[in-house]
């Protein structure tokens, strides 16, 4: 089964080579010279990212500082990518496990095994290809990936329409279960943006509240503040996922590698999205 773009033209340009020069400018956008070369003898220190989902314009500088860092720290075989269900097709858990996901860029093969691993683990996934049909947030990260190693690795597409806390855990539990029996080199990418269309000093406001419970690597504090201060924030059910999953694969802190605003892009701070990246690293 092959899963076409959904937003290609739209989110990013759907011309290859535009495509590429885009993804290029993200990373000169944040003093990087070009896209990176992987570093394919890297210590593989990294077992998580959180990366945000927004157009490129918009949102691309701030998830490429986390490629880069991936980039610098190895090769990985597999990204578990998990992204909220915005469009609100299938059950709470919808997964891909078989075929391929395209972009400008080629073709992606899905990670069957751990897949259908993840699946077995945790009652709540079910496999459902339509559910992702026109989900953005799993598809904007994967030609970051493609930019950086061509198609040489696999992915498993898993989006969240459940957010609550206990959905959040046990599909970190399962993640990290698949990861350890199959013996893959993986790397769970959970995508979210922050808060949605608040003033600037606003957003800032909530979202520092949210990246603080997120350096301390708490899924409880997380939740806790999301619903405390009504935080807009997308995709908190898979930063919780990610942040559970990698704790059970020996990640031990977390480093908040970029945030800033759509405002700081269009000049618009009346209402603006928080976009923020980091990482996972075992030491």
């Amino acid at each position: 089964m092959k899963r076409p773009p959904a937003v290609a033209g739209q989110f990013y340009p759907s011309n290859p080579e535009r495509l590429l020069r885009m993804i290029e400018w993200t990373f000169n956008n944040v003093g990087f010279p070009e896209i990176p070369k992987p570093n394919f003898s890297g210590p593989r220190k990294i077992r998580g990212l959180m990366v945000p989902h927004a157009g490129y314009m918009y949102s691309g500088p701030t998830a490429a500082k986390a490629y880069q860092i991936l980039a610098e720290d190895g090769a990985p075989e597999t990204f578990i990518i998990i992204g909220p269900n915005h469009v609100g097709m299938g059950g709470a858990i919808s997964i891909m496990k078989e075929g391929v996901w395209e972009t400008p860029l080629g073709e992606v093969e899905l990670d069957s095994e751990i897949g259908a691993m993840i699946e077995r683990s945790c009652e709540l996934v079910e496999e459902d290809p339509v559910a992702h049909r026109f989900e953005h947030s799993i598809e904007v990260q994967i030609p970051f990936l493609q930019a950086i190693y061509g198609n040489k690795f696999r992915i498993v597409p898993i989006m969240m329409l459940a957010q609550d806390l206990e959905t959040s855990k046990l599909l970190g539990r399962a993640i990290s279960e698949a990861i350890s029996s199959s013996g893959r080199d993986a790397v769970i990418i959970a995508s979210s943006d922050l808060t949605h269309y608040e003033p600037q000093v606003e957003a800032k406001r909530k979202d520092s509240h949210v990246l603080s419970a997120i350096e301390k690597m708490s899924e409880n504090e997380i939740y806790e503040k999301v619903v405390e201060l009504n935080i807009s924030m997308c995709g908190y059910g898979p930063v919780m996922t990610m942040i559970v999953g990698t704790k059970l694969l020996g990640g031990r802190r977390i480093v908040i590698l970029d945030y800033k605003t759509s405002g700081d892009v269009t000049g618009d701070y009346s209402a603006v999205v928080g976009y923020a990246s980091a990482a996972v690293y075992t030491e």
